[in-house]
């Protein structure tokens, strides 16, 4: 299996509880809350460590918060990469109301990095990527570091002639995608913006997606559709996964969950169409586990034995 690696640059402490009744100016009193790893690329190693695989996970980090995770990922048996930064990882927060069984969930900006401290990311990265490595840079980028810092990865990787998955928003998505990527995972909103569209209908998503992948420097497109599944573009072909109904809990961690799945599907050597099946079934089973949980690996093993029998 080749090599997988995963940069998280604003990394998290996920903190969840749950309380009877959310109401202004009132003092809510919280159940006791859990603290998990969390950010974009951690999560992805996180899901890939549940599923039997490895990877390692590199990421920036400052601050007790900052020692908070990597305890916490050292406990996991993931293997870690540390940057080290001056600020403190930030924490963000989801409460669910246990009355209506609905979530709230405040992300937190996190620490401003150092231009010292975001090039010192781009030197190790150059320095551990080989030849046909998988490298996954997933989540939002910190106050501080320039918007076009994924494209900048993106020559790294070419360098290397390694495979580059990224999993972001916004700008720093725009000019990642713009520099040349492997494969991307966008969602319609994602698309979209992509496209430089206000909206795109589910009658025109073929032809925006085909025009996408021609005129883009993108090997394999997946778009996810939530509950109605993914939409995959390779090869000048078109594939689609169906997803199974089940009862959500969360949502959190659902999008890391599938991009886990199918980059760990690609390092095994499995189909484009495996891949995406397999990438579905882990999003839709991290719906199905409370608070910022992500998928259980027997979730996934049955879900994914449902969508191969039905897309």
């Amino acid at each position: 299996m080749n090599n997988i690696i995963t940069l998280t640059v604003n990394p998290a402490i996920d903190k969840s509880t749950t309380v009877q009744g959310i109401r202004p100016n009132s003092k809510l009193r919280c159940n006791t809350p859990v603290f998990e790893p969390g950010g974009g690329g951690i999560n992805v190693s996180r899901v890939i460590q549940e599923l039997g695989g490895t990877s390692l996970c590199m990421y920036l980090a400052g601050g007790p918060t900052g020692t908070h995770l990597q305890n916490q990922l050292t406990d996991l048996n993931i293997v870690q990469q540390v940057i080290p930064i001056d600020g403190w990882v930030r924490e963000n927060l989801a409460v669910t109301d246990t009355m209506n069984n609905e979530q709230y969930r405040f992300g937190m900006p996190g620490p401003i990095v150092q231009e010292s401290e975001w090039k010192n990311t781009l030197v190790q990265l150059d320095a551990i990527l080989s030849e046909n490595d998988f490298l996954v840079a997933s989540g939002s980028l910190s106050p501080g570091m320039p918007a076009d810092f994924f494209a900048q990865v993106s020559k790294i990787v070419k360098k290397n002639k390694a495979k580059y998955i990224l999993d972001t928003s916004g700008d720093a998505l725009i000019k990642g995608a713009n520099e040349g990527v492997y494969l991307l995972k966008p969602n319609l909103g994602e698309l979209a913006t992509l496209c430089g569209l206000n909206e795109i209908s589910y009658v025109e998503l073929e032809i925006v997606a085909k025009n996408f992948i021609k005129n883009k420097p993108c090997k394999i497109l997946v778009i996810s559709m939530g509950p109605k599944g993914a939409m995959i573009v390779a090869d000048n072909k078109i594939d689609y996964i169906k997803a199974p109904i089940v009862f959500q809990k969360s949502t959190i961690g659902a999008g890391d969950s599938m991009v886990a799945g199918m980059v760990l599907s690609l390092a095994q050597g499995k189909s484009i169409h495996e891949m995406a099946a397999f990438g579905v079934a882990c999003g839709t089973a991290a719906t199905m586990t409370e608070g910022t949980q992500l998928c259980k690996a027997k979730d996934v093993k049955e879900l994914n034995t449902w969508i191969l029998e039905n897309s």
